[in-house]
């Protein structure tokens, strides 16, 4: 009879285990490519709300935030009023720092923009990496890097065309997140390189 540990997937160190929606996070989504202009403005907005948080502190607010931000649709959220932002202020079941809350509808609008002069965010962010993953070998449990600089000239660049509260390391978390760049470890079943 086989050992059924042997079966189990292999995944990168840094999964908390014990944390069903960041398994969850970890197989479906992480590192994958993105496309979609609304699923990247969620993520976008998601790793802006992490900074000086876990990213399970996150991942346990997220179907909040999705609610709080009507499901991430960029043009409800860049027509959102102060009104509108300060009630979500009120909500405990998100992350209630009025920095963050406030980012999330300028950088709908950044988005918003984006799109008119680059035909999508899609088409801008990729262009950064020529529309091809960078696949890192990151060996078992050695730890990817908080930032690069690829995404310092990125953070640059978004903060140029008017974005809020990001900076290198939120940028690289989200080039991670998006597929931009691979960091799954090499033994990860769910490194897409297998």
């Amino acid at each position: 009879m086989k050992d059924k540990r042997s079966q189990e997937p292999k995944r990168c160190g840094w999964v908390k285990m014990s944390n069903p929606l960041y398994v969850d996070y970890h197989d479906r989504e992480w590192g994958r490519p993105l496309h979609d202009e609304r699923a990247l403005f969620e993520l976008f907005c998601l790793e802006t709300y992490q900074a000086g948080l876990s990213w399970e502190t996150v991942l346990n607010k997220r179907s909040a935030f999705r609610k709080a931000f009507s499901d991430y649709e960029i043009e409800k959220v860049a027509a959102m009023t102060d009104v509108q932002l300060e009630k979500i202020l009120q909500n405990p079941d998100v992350i209630r720092n009025r920095r963050k809350i406030f980012a999330t509808r300028t950088n709908a609008q950044t988005f918003l923009e984006i799109q008119k002069k680059f035909g999508s965010f899609d088409h801008y962010i990729w262009s950064f990496v020529e529309n091809k993953t960078i696949h890192n070998e990151i060996s078992d449990y050695q730890e990817a890097p908080a930032k690069t600089p690829l995404s310092e000239k990125i953070a640059k660049e978004l903060k140029k065309q008017g974005c809020a509260f990001i900076g290198p390391v939120a940028v690289y978390s989200f080039l991670q997140a998006a597929g931009l760049v691979n960091d799954h470890e090499q033994n990860c079943t769910f490194n897409p390189i297998h």
